[in-house]
């Protein structure tokens, strides 16, 4: 008989992890990416469910602070290595385990709940919406040119190694935060990730590679590869497959990318993950050869309504009442008026008559400003019950800049 949703202890921590492994194939990870999670994993933050002697689920949590439209870092609760054992499916211990964890990331005072699911269907029924996209390209480096900015030639450009040039990528990547929502403060631990390179997870390709662009001796960017050498009837027909590129600016932006598209023997620059409104769209010659592809990654699960809408800020001038259903966390139901200045926004209870009804995975969905509420409606899932409500506030959720997630957890 299995239990409940419990608190993982330290020492369960491998069979723990091996559930996890066999809950997502069965196939281990290398060495060194499972000694990097077992430090970054918070036990207490952590729940388990034992069949016996037997862990036959796993979910986590990371404390994480994510940006919110506004540039503000808030504290969100980062949902991650959940998982089933295939002979315990269907039985519950999901929901279960969701409970547990909303309850204590309530308790905890985060008003946020995220993350990136292998399957986009699971956690809807959890409250959780899509809030980000990602766009995937491969660039055809023989048949697609570049026209880059004034000023990419002043920017200098070096090869320098991953791990020692790993303090002023931080930098870089640091500076970038606050400009675009859904970035992660990195929290000490996490810059590792980026570094993770067993030789199984290369594909066939180099170790990692890594270039800096600076700019008056100062490092304002920065790209990690690695290169896929192959040769066809034709000659040469690498790829480079592109992991991270922050850029501080146009010009530096241009400099890395021009850079990724003209090294030798390589055709193609394969981008797997790069926000919708990324600058190389604009930059190429013909975007239909880069092949783009939309792909959805982070899902916003609002745990407190209130304290949530409270701490982001909004494009328009707002005053709204929002009828809100929520099953899963039921303390949000309700009619909620959202006021929204220059100044800030307050969010409290009303029983004023509602201008839009929608559940909390609406609200989710549009939280980062990257999802309309105009389109959530067009599909039906936001009624407009007072005209115009819609309009105004679609447009005051909305977001300058596309949300992106650059990296999962």
């Amino acid at each position: 008989m299995t239990s409940g949703a419990e608190v993982l202890r330290a020492e369960d921590w491998d069979q723990w992890y091996s559930t996890l492994e066999l809950a997502f194939g069965g196939v281990p990870e290398a060495p060194e990416e499972r000694e990097l999670y077992q430090r970054l994993t918070e036990p207490e933050r952590s729940l388990v469910v034992w069949d016996g002697s037997e862990v036959v689920g796993t979910a986590g949590a990371f404390t994480f602070r994510v940006t919110v439209p506004g540039g503000r870092p808030v504290a969100a609760a980062g949902v991650t290595m959940v998982g089933v054992a295939p002979t315990h499916r269907r039985r519950g211990i999901l929901t279960s385990m969701m409970r547990r964890q909303l309850d204590d990331v309530r308790a905890r005072g985060e008003a946020l709940a995220m993350l990136t699911a292998s399957e986009p269907g699971i956690y809807g029924r959890f409250g959780y919406g899509i809030a980000t996209m990602k766009l995937r390209a491969e660039i055809d480096t023989a048949q697609v040119r570049l026209t880059v900015p004034e000023g990419t030639d002043e920017v200098v450009l070096r090869r320098a190694d991953p791990r020692e040039a790993l303090k002023v990528c931080e930098e870089v990547y640091a500076r970038q935060v606050a400009g675009r929502p859904g970035m992660l403060v990195r929290a000490p631990g996490w810059e590792e990730q980026g570094l993770l390179d067993p030789p199984g997870n290369r594909a066939g390709g180099s170790p990692l590679q890594c270039v800096l662009a600076e700019r008056d001796g100062e490092v304002v960017g920065y790209t990690r590869y690695r290169t896929h050498p192959s040769w066809g009837l034709g000659g040469p027909d690498g790829a480079v497959t592109v992991q991270d590129l922050e850029a501080s600016g146009p010009a530096v932006h241009a400099a890395l990318l021009r850079y990724l598209c003209g090294i030798d023997l390589m055709r193609t620059v394969k981008l797997p993950n790069r926000p919708v409104d990324d600058a190389w769209q604009y930059l190429v010659s013909d975007a239909r050869r880069c092949v783009p592809r939309l792909e959805d990654v982070l899902q916003v699960r609002l745990v407190e309504v209130g304290a949530a809408l409270q701490q982001r800020s909004y494009q328009a001038p707002l005053d709204v009442v929002l009828e809100v259903t929520d099953a899963f966390c039921p303390w949000n139901e309700g009619r909620w008026r959202l006021s929204a200045n220059a100044e800030g926004a307050a969010c409290e209870r009303t029983e004023t008559e509602p201008d839009l009804a929608l559940s909390v995975r609406e609200l989710g969905a549009a939280y980062l400003g990257g999802v309309p509420l105009s389109g959530l409606a067009a599909a039906g899932r936001v009624r407009e019950l007072r005209p115009g409500a819609l309009a105004r506030t679609s447009t005051a959720f909305g977001s300058d800049v596309a949300p992106w997630l650059p990296h999962g957890f």
